[in-house]
C-alpha cells in the first residue's frame, strides 16, 4: 500500500530523472562509434544479462508459463525494447538528443486514449482538453519538419522518435492487460525477448560489432546496465513505498533532463519551439493528471 512519499522516495524520484533524462545524451555518444542497431542491440543484450543477475540474486520467481502470458511477453517485448530501441537509435542520428527527451513527454498522452478504448480506464473531459493540449505541443515539435517528408532525414528521424513514444505506449496497455508477473522477472523477460529480435538484424545490417573508442564503448556499458539493472531497481521500490502515482512525476524530469544534458554537454542548439512545445506537452499533462497530482500532494 503506498504511503507517503519520504525523502529517499524524492531522491529516487530525482535519479530516475536524472538516468532517463540523460540516456538519450548517451544514445547520441554511442551513436558515433556504433550503428543504431548495435546501440539498440547492446542495450537490450546488456541490460537483459543485468536482470537475469539480479533476478538469481534477489530470488525473484521463475514464472508458470501459460500460452496467454507467452503471448503478451512477446508482443510486449517487441513494443517496448526492440522496436522503440531501435526506433529512438535511428532516429538519434538526425535529430538532437533533446529532441528525443521531449517527444518521450508525451508518452502519458498517448496512453491515455489508448487506454479509453482498449480497457476500462475512460477519458473524462479534463483529460481529453489535457491530451489535446499534448498533441499540439507535439505538433509544435515536430513543427514544419513533418511538412519536408523526402527532402531529408531530419524529417523521418523526428517521426522515429514519435514513433518510438507510441510504441512504449501500446506496450504500457498491453502491460496493464497481462497476466500477473513478478515486474523484476517481466523486466528481464522483456529484455531477453528484445535481444533475440534484434540481434539477428543487428549482424544482418551491420555486422559484428567491432571495438571503438573508449568513449562509445562507455557509453554502450551505460545504456545496457544504468538504465535497465539500477533504474528497474528504483522504479520497484518507489513505486511499492510511494505509489504509482507519484512514480509518474518522473514523466515531467525526464525531458528536462534531457535538454539540460543535450544543450550543456552536446552543445545542442534549442530552437524556441522546443521550449514552447515542452510547455504545451507538460501543461496537458497536468491537465490530465490533475486529480490524481492533487491527491498527490495533498496526502499527508
Amino acid at each position: 500500500m503506498a504511503t507517503h512519499p519520504t525523502l529517499s522516495n524524492w531522491l529516487s524520484i530525482v535519479a530516475l530523472g536524472v538516468i532517463w533524462g540523460g540516456t538519450f545524451m548517451v544514445v547520441s555518444i554511442a551513436l558515433r562509434g556504433y550503428g543504431p542497431l548495435t546501440v539498440a542491440c547492446a542495450r537490450t543484450t546488456l541490460g537483459a544479462t543485468a536482470l537475469l543477475l539480479l533476478m538469481r540474486v534477489m530470488g525473484r520467481p521463475w514464472p508458470k508459463m501459460s500460452p496467454r502470458l507467452i503471448r503478451y511477453l512477446l508482443v510486449i517485448g517487441l513494443t517496448n525494447t526492440a522496436l522503440p530501441f531501435a526506433l529512438l537509435s535511428w532516429g538519434q542520428q538526425f535529430v538532437p538528443s533533446a529532441f528525443a527527451g521531449i517527444s518521450m513527454a508525451a508518452l502519458p498522452l498517448f496512453v491515455l486514449p489508448l487506454a479509453h478504448f482498449f480497457t476500462d480506464e475512460k477519458m473524462h473531459l479534463r483529460s481529453m482538453v489535457g491530451v489535446l493540449t499534448g498533441f499540439c505541443g507535439a505538433l509544435v515539435l515536430i513543427g514544419p519538419g513533418v511538412m519536408r517528408i523526402g527532402t531529408g532525414m531530419e524529417p523521418l528521424g523526428q517521426l522515429a522518435c514519435v514513433a518510438a513514444s507510441v510504441c512504449y505506449a501500446i506496450s504500457s496497455i498491453l502491460t496493464r492487460r497481462c497476466p500477473p508477473i513478478d515486474s523484476i522477472t517481466m523486466a528481464a523477460f522483456l529484455l531477453v525477448i528484445g535481444s533475440i529480435a534484434l540481434i539477428p538484424a543487428m549482424l544482418w545490417i551491420e555486422g559484428v560489432p567491432q571495438l571503438s573508442d573508449p568513449l562509445s564503448m562507455g557509453a554502450i556499458l551505460f545504456l545496457g546496465f544504468v538504465p535497465t539493472a539500477l533504474a528497474a531497481l528504483l522504479r520497484v521500490f518507489t513505486i511499492r513505498s510511494a505509489g504509482a502515482v507519484f512514480m509518474t512525476l518522473v514523466n515531467y524530469q525526464v525531458p528536462l533532463w534531457a535538454m539540460f544534458f543535450g544543450s550543456l554537454i552536446l552543445l545542442e542548439q534549442l530552437p524556441l519551439r522546443f521550449f514552447v512545445a515542452l510547455m504545451l506537452i507538460l501543461t496537458g499533462l497536468a491537465i490530465s493528471q490533475w486529480g490524481s497530482l492533487k491527491r498527490l500532494f495533498g496526502a499527508g
